[in-house]
């Protein structure tokens, strides 16, 4: 089944594409479930739909192709990321209101976009759910050179991220700059929703960087193995999302997520049964000292 995905360019594109993507989700989503963020995924997700309507819009209202979607709803996501950790700073002593705020506008302005793109369209939907067929090699390439930017910084800064996301009044002590750090964090998280809009969707793509992360928590024993657990589930469910959704002919989004679930579902019940035949109870409190 995997043979067609290594015979035809465009399906080569698709399945290199979602093995990057299986990657970065997951490496972002492990600081964002950490950091207890993890709806600053979808508030960045509507943003990315109202970039992505906006370049359509103008396409297909003036016939203009100024900007690719992709950029367009990158560069709406990156603005979305900024505006978050700006009024974050506005409201200090109720910083969660930042990511409503920026997810409601981020929908207002899609719904906008949308109707004066004259409604849905085949391009929009496949944006929305994901598409195995949309991958060009310039969004592949372009995916790639996010994705050697997004872990390079990962790797740069990760001493520096673990210590923000456990105890930033530590960081702060510490002598971390603990506000540009953040910055830095969301950006690269409006960074990858924007890479994987078009392997798993829009609506969707907030899943595949909490999902693994949430299996990855009940079978491992630390921060960093729970970062491989979530790369190895994410690349997993993409690669049978990516398959089925080929072969069922539906879009991959779907099925990637449905997938993600199933992981999830299956540590839950390896958890259960394992704390049963240990004649113990499994202790959040425990388990969550462990990933400081």
């Amino acid at each position: 089944m995997i043979a067609d995905f290594l015979h035809y360019d465009f399906l080569r594109h698709t399945l290199y594409t979602g093995l990057l993507i299986g990657i970065i989700a997951p490496l972002l989503g492990s600081f964002i479930v950490v950091r207890r963020l993890s709806l600053l995924a979808d508030a960045l997700s509507h943003v990315t739909l109202a970039g992505i309507a906006f370049a359509l819009y103008i396409d297909k209202r003036w016939g203009i192709v100024a900007i690719s979607p992709l950029y367009g709803g990158m560069i709406f996501s990156v603005i979305g990321s900024v505006l978050i950790e700006k009024l974050r700073s506005v409201y200090r002593a109720f910083q969660e209101l930042a990511i409503p705020i920026i997810l409601s506008g981020g929908v207002g302005l899609s719904v906008i976009f949308i109707s004066l793109a004259n409604g849905f369209n085949t391009d929009l939907f496949n944006y929305l759910f994901g598409s195995v067929s949309a991958v060009s090699q310039t969004d592949f390439l372009s995916i790639l050179g996010i994705s050697i930017f997004i872990i390079i910084v990962i790797l740069l800064f990760y001493k520096e991220l673990i210590t923000l996301s456990f105890d930033e009044e530590h960081a702060t002590v510490s002598g971390i700059h603990a506000k540009w750090i953040h910055l830095l964090f969301i950006v690269l998280t409006a960074l990858v929703i924007a890479a994987s809009i078009r392997i798993v969707g829009v609506l969707l793509v907030s899943a595949l960087m909490t999902l693994p992360v949430a299996a990855a928590i009940r079978v491992s024993k630390g921060f960093k193995q729970m970062v491989i657990m979530s790369i190895i589930f994410g690349e997993f469910a993409v690669i049978i999302g990516l398959v089925t959704g080929y072969y069922l002919g539906i879009p991959p989004g779907g099925t990637i997520v449905l997938t993600a679930i199933f992981i999830l579902i299956a540590t839950l019940i390896y958890k259960r049964i394992r704390t049963a035949y240990k004649g113990g109870s499994s202790d959040e409190s425990t388990r969550s000292r462990q990933y400081a």
